[in-house]
């Protein structure tokens, strides 16, 4: 009876073994994939701060809550790119000029109908340390700022990226991110600071994966106050835009 008793008692301690060592190697490969999810996650809300960044930028400073809009404004937009040649220096600037001075006088230099105002221009340019006479007669700006316009989706985004994406939350099945807009006015000054949020629960993206670790988690989230899930941004309390996860 004794060793029957040994042999049931030995069972019960491989099985209780057998059990905790799975319940550790199903932690370890939900926290594995977990990750996994999450970096891709953060970088379609990192990529959505870009956007929304951008579109305050050319709007007044406010932001969407329209995925269509932002959308289409990455599509469709183009941004001020300002190619400058030269810096002012110590003694250019002790002696008055600023780069609204100069950029003015360079465009009376190139838009002067009489040849006699263009001469008198470009020799003040070249005087000023801006320009200088070549041997053939013609000008060479040693200062210049000129504008260009090009389009947002080059200027936030690598090449092949596709702006249709930002809505949609990896892992998701189609699921698209929660976006808001707000505004804080708590300041001292009273000044308007407007907001922008975005973010997805972890039962968007997690889906599929183990309920009970997946429980666990929202659970822990929920017990220190903090969104259970990736979000950036706050459509309350102004954050600079920060994510959850920095």
């Amino acid at each position: 009876m004794k060793k029957v008793l040994n042999v049931a008692l030995l069972v019960c301690v491989l099985l209780l073994g057998y059990i905790c060592v799975f319940s550790i190697v199903d932690t370890l490969n939900f926290q594995k994939e977990k990750k996994a999810r999450d970096a891709q996650v953060i970088a379609r809300l990192i990529d959505i701060r870009s956007a929304q960044v951008e579109f305050r930028n050319h709007n007044g400073g406010q932001y969407t809550d329209s995925f269509d809009e932002l959308i289409n404004f990455v599509k469709n937009d183009s941004v001020p790119f300002v190619k400058k040649v030269g810096e002012l220096t110590d003694a250019q600037l002790e002696n008055g000029w600023s780069e609204q001075k100069v950029t003015s006088l360079i465009k009376r230099a190139r838009t002067a109908k009489k040849p006699a105002d263009a001469k008198k221009a470009w020799q003040e340019l070249v005087d000023a340390g801006f320009a200088k006479f070549n041997p053939d007669g013609s000008t060479n700006l040693l200062y210049s700022r000129d504008t260009s316009w090009v389009a947002v989706l080059d200027t936030i985004y690598p090449k092949g990226f596709c702006p249709d994406s930002l809505r949609y939350v990896p892992f998701g099945n189609g699921a698209e991110f929660e976006m808001a807009v707000g505004c804080d006015s708590s300041n001292k000054s009273g000044t308007k600071i407007y907001l922008f949020e975005a973010k997805t629960p972890y039962t968007v993206y997690l889906n599929g994966m183990n309920k009970t670790e997946l429980a666990n988690i929202i659970d822990d989230q929920v017990k220190l106050d903090r969104y259970p899930g990736l979000k950036v941004g706050d459509a309350e309390i102004g954050n600079n835009n920060a994510g959850n996860w920095e």
